[in-house]
């Protein structure tokens, strides 16, 4: 499944906020520099899914807030109940 993401880095705390306007938002404390952002973003994406990190690809979107991300190893249906219980 590929997905939206609007990342926001240099938040106060990492969460996911939720599915808003057709696209997935969270925020990471991790700064958007040499990858760290992308990377925590694909750690709090596997440890809500329990999925492990090489199921999460970021396909687009490499130094910008809007991204698609691939989801693999997991059901659409699963991803939506687990994100959507956020």
């Amino acid at each position: 499944m590929i997905i939206d993401v609007k990342l926001k880095p240099n938040s106060k705390k990492s969460e996911i906020l939720g599915f808003k306007d057709g696209c997935l938002h969270i925020n990471v404390k991790e700064q958007p520099i040499e990858g760290r952002a992308n990377k925590a973003m694909i750690e709090i994406l596997a440890k809500k899914l329990r999925i492990a990190k090489s199921c999460i690809e970021l396909k687009k979107g490499q130094k910008a807030k809007m991204k698609k991300v691939e989801i693999g190893c997991i059901d659409e249906k699963e991803i939506l109940k687990i994100i959507g219980d956020v």
